[in-house]
């Protein structure tokens, strides 16, 4: 038997320590995550919480609790020291979940197609140097 054909390849991986957390097929449209992801993004961890509170958009208060876990993934990771008052939003990502797909009667028998969108939504935090 030749065993070379089916021989592990071995890669060189760097894990990723950033602290991040997701929150997957989430009942908000990805577009409208993606405006309140905007204003956030670059920010101190304070300021997004602060920006997040008063936003009056409903993606507001999910992204709200993804960046909590986030920050509560930084004080627990026992692997890295971080200052949790450096902390601020490196990357803030909203990608389209499946669609949920229903009909709504319309006039004449006719049918009309209603798309309820879900999002899968991302934040990575990273430490200012």
């Amino acid at each position: 038997m030749n065993r070379g054909k089916y021989k592990k390849i071995q890669r060189n991986v760097i894990k990723d320590n950033r602290p991040k957390a997701h929150a997957n097929y989430v009942r908000v449209s990805d577009m409208k995550a993606r405006v309140v992801l905007k204003q956030i993004k670059g920010k101190n961890v304070g300021t997004a919480m602060a920006i997040l509170e008063y936003s009056p958009r409903r993606a507001s208060t999910i992204i709200q609790k993804v960046l909590k876990s986030a920050i509560a993934n930084a004080e627990s990771n026992i692997n890295i020291d971080m200052d949790l008052e450096k902390l601020y939003v490196e990357e803030a990502i909203a990608n389209a979940g499946p669609s949920m797909k229903r009909i709504r009667p319309k006039a004449r028998g006719r049918a009309y197609p209603i798309i309820k969108r879900t999002s899968h939504i991302s934040i990575i935090l990273n430490e200012r140097k």
